[in-house]
């Protein structure tokens, strides 16, 4: 059994500084992240610093550790820490399998490890060796630090020094999950004790040892710390970190993998990776220092991958500047947002895992809400998090199904489980769009270039899918509803004669994202843009001085040419606001006034700070000059992009920009304390290798290229509705009213002289519509209209209107 020391006297607990400091994560700069291929493991860690930083148990949106580090100490008081004192070198056990060899070096000693999981149960094992530099192996005494975060919550943790079957081990518990730490060289002196109080540092730092004192502490941010045994005979021990429900199943697990041994263990876990490797397409790509960095990116993928949700992938396995986050930010980054999870998936399909792709497509379909939108994001049961809807996160599962089924991995049989998902979501995207909630950075509400292109390929892609299902009336009607939004994008989201055009000597541009007026309707250059993550004062943005490079999402989902003069303008614009040119090469901010990123002097983002460049901004552009034939652009972007992953080859969400702060471990144009590995910046490398493989877009959807670009469809109509109202409209072109519940219209072209009465009807979406015939009425005129609602038998008592302008080229 694990015996458990009696519970600590309050009295006791105080003396020893119960609960502890304020709990703190680590640093998000990953070097390393993995995971065994196999269920029974149910562990993924990560490493930085040349340690172990968190380990997720039993599903990887549950951090379990804070990190796991050795202290050596040595005579007359001396005290050094790896993580901080030592360099540290990391590399894989081979091309694409996220086992790890470790080398901490300092001038007195060298510590190299071998780290992976088990495949067979739920336990890290970690092979050390100290080798002093400086002296004999008698003057060190090497221990371990471990700190215990169960269940994402570094406070209300319990850990005590007991045993398992007469064996010492180091436990914790907190939230029903337990760990237990056994060495297989025998544990010297072994304590537990409060962080930044009584823990093992605080400890050795101060009094060289550990004592006996400290046996047990509860309900705090805990830490426990046991000298591992080496001698003069025997430099090396094998860690096994075991998890469970119980202290002794936690104490099983780790027993049993340090009874099978690392090799074999090891042998186990990379026969998997290579197994699974073997499988994709050969696209390996090598950087500058020799690492295969395709193989990293697609380990990077499987390594987020969910064993008891399958089909579900988080965003990262870190928290973005964990060192300042406390137990008040839960999720960090490992949650499942469908944007991200259906960027991963295009990622595997690149790469040829077409099961795997297909496998994640379940998952949104097991979490789509009643009325067919997908939350922000969730933790892997299906739990909402964050309460946003971004309507690109909505549409983006049709797109992800379209490209399957474009590629015949979604047959007509298959794709019947999947229509009813199909059919909510469009219904979703058609009743709610096309402005948005949240745009892509999950921040402001309006009309966004990449949410559009999203939606509107989206709905095309979902056509096709009603189409290959015999439901040939609501494909046209998703092709209509597609042309108008397409017909619109200008009128939306592009402006000319601004400042910024003559500065930068073009006619006009995209904005990132047009608000909603009050009449509901566009407003790209008279409307402003709330800047999140700024300071008081320093917020609202007028739309039109705000750009992105979101608005190549047009080319990339294939609605506008690569040389369109608008797009060659906007990229012009974007270049010169949000270009930033690095010692690896030009990198892009997300929007002009970014706050999301440190502070100007390396201060952790805190709900304010300055946008930092974002390397997968580089993938995008990339795709942006690969479609407008500049393949040597793209390719030197590709280096770019390479050339800014940190230690190991992980790609991060943001670079520092500003000049070395050394101290705050800011160095130019290398991650910054975002996440890293960010899994949507490697989904994008892997899509770019593919593309440059093929000579063209991977991931382009061919409906809205033969459609707009080559068959230069426009659409015959302008739609209304309450969520998105329209002010004016081109003569010509019908009037389609949109509305979510029958209504009777009555309406008229000449100031209600003459009156006309339509009945909506309702669609196989659950719209109710009516097309309105108004093209005859000449330019100049009002068609005002209201509604008498049977379901309530009343009418609206409002009058609208829609005035009739000039039929004019956008």
């Amino acid at each position: 059994m694990a015996a458990t020391p009696p519970t600590l006297a309050p009295s006791a607990s105080e003396k020893m500084g119960a609960p502890g400091i304020p709990a703190r994560w680590t640093s998000s700069a990953k070097s390393g992240v993995g995971a065994a291929l196999s269920p029974a493991s149910r562990i993924w860690f990560t490493l930085s610093h040349g340690i172990v930083n968190e380990v997720y148990y039993p599903g990887l949106d549950s951090a379990c550790t804070r990190d796991m580090g050795l202290l050596v100490t040595g005579p007359g008081g001396w005290f050094s820490e790896e993580k901080r004192d030592a360099t540290h070198v990391i590399a894989p056990f081979e091309d694409g399998v996220p086992a790890y060899r470790l080398v901490n070096t300092t001038l007195r000693y060298r510590i190299e490890k071998r780290i992976l999981a088990d495949p067979a149960r739920p336990a890290l094992l970690q092979e050390t060796s100290f080798t002093p530099l400086e002296g004999n192996a008698a003057d060190y005494r090497v221990y371990a630090l471990l700190a215990p975060h169960l269940v994402n919550a570094g406070m209300g943790n319990t850990a005590w020094v007991g045993e398992h079957k007469g064996k010492p081990m180091l436990f914790a518990s907190g939230r029903g999950t337990c760990l237990a730490l056994a060495s297989s060289l025998p544990w010297g002196d072994c304590s537990t004790g409060y962080v930044g109080f009584s823990d093992g540092w605080q400890q050795l730092s101060r009094e060289g040892g550990l004592g006996l004192s400290g046996q047990r502490a509860e309900e705090g941010n805990v830490a426990l710390t046991g000298e591992i045994g080496f001698s003069s005979g025997n430099n090396t021990a094998l860690l096994a970190l075991g998890f469970g429900s119980t202290p002794d199943d936690a104490a099983e697990n780790a027993t049993a993998s340090l009874k099978r041994g690392f090799e074999p263990v090891a042998t186990a876990y990379v026969t998997k990776w290579r197994k699974w490797q073997a499988g994709l397409l050969p696209l390996d790509h090598h950087d500058a220092s020799g690492l295969n960095t395709y193989r990293v990116s697609t380990a990077v993928l499987a390594t987020h991958l969910s064993l008891a949700r399958p089909g579900a992938a988080v965003a990262s396995l870190s928290i973005p500047w964990g060192f300042s986050k406390g137990d008040d930010d839960l999720g960090g980054y490992h949650l499942v947002w469908p944007r991200d999870l259906v960027e991963t998936a295009g990622g595997f399909l690149a790469a040829g895992d077409s099961a795997q792709a297909l496998q994640i497509l379940t998952y949104p379909r097991s979490i789509q809400q009643p009325d067919g939108h997908w939350p922000q994001n969730v933790w892997l049961d299906g739990s909402p998090y964050w309460p946003g809807i971004q309507m690109d996160e909505c549409a983006f599962p049709l797109l992800l199904a379209d490209a399957l089924h474009r590629a015949g991995h979604l047959p007509r049989a298959k794709l019947a489980a999947f229509m009813p998902m199909i059919e909510k979501a469009a219904s979703y995207v058609v009743r709610n769009g096309p402005v948005t909630g949240q745009d892509r950075w999950e921040e402001d509400a309006g009309y966004s270039p990449f949410t559009l292109a999203v939606e509107i390929s989206a709905l095309l892609g979902a056509a096709d899918l009603f189409e290959a299902s015999g439901m040939t009336e609501p494909a046209n009607y998703l092709r209509e509803v597609a042309d108008c939004w397409n017909d619109q994008i200008e009128r939306w989201t592009y402006v000319g004669g601004t400042p910024e055009c003559q500065k930068a000597g073009v006619d006009g541009y995209y904005v990132r994202i047009a608000p909603v007026d009050a009449s509901g309707a566009a407003s790209p250059k008279d409307g402003f843009v709330p800047i999140k993550n700024r300071p008081p004062g320093d917020t609202d943005k007028p739309a039109e001085a705000i750009v992105s490079p979101d608005a190549l999402a047009l080319v990339r989902f294939g609605l506008r040419a690569a040389d369109d003069p608008r797009i060659v303008d906007t990229v012009t614009i974007i270049d010169a606001q949000l270009r930033c040119d690095l010692p690896q090469g030009p990198l892009w901010y997300r929007y002009t006034s970014d706050g999301y990123g440190e502070h100007a002097d390396g201060a952790p983002f805190d709900g304010t700070g300055e946008g930092r460049p974002w390397p997968l901004l580089a993938g995008e552009r990339a795709h942006y000059e690969l479609a407008a034939g500049n393949k040597d652009k793209a390719a030197s972007l590709l280096k770019t992009f390479e050339a800014s992953a940190g230690q190991g080859g992980l790609l991060p969400e943001q670079v520092w920009d500003g000049a070395d702060l050394p101290e705050r471990e800011l160095w130019l144009g290398k991650p910054s304390g975002s996440a890293m590995p960010l899994v949507w910046a490697h989904s994008e490398h892997i899509k770019l290798l593919r593309s440059l493989r093929d000579g063209a877009v991977f991931d382009i959807p061919p409906q809205g290229v033969k459609r707009y670009i080559e068959g230069k469809i426009g659409s015959p109509l302008r739609i209304w509705r309450f969520n998105n109202k329209l002010r004016t409209m081109q003569a010509g072109k019908s009037l389609r009213i949109e509305l979510l519940q029958p209504a009777l219209i009555r309406w008229s072209g000449d100031h209600w002289q003459t009156i006309h009465e339509i009945d909506t009807a309702e669609n196989a979406l659950g719209v109710h519509l009516a097309d309105l015939p108004v093209a005859d009425i000449p330019p100049g005129n009002t068609i005002v209209f209201t509604f008498f609602w049977p379901d309530g038998n009343r009418w609206e008592n409002v009058d609208f209107t829609v005035g009739i302008e000039e039929l004019t080229r956008q």
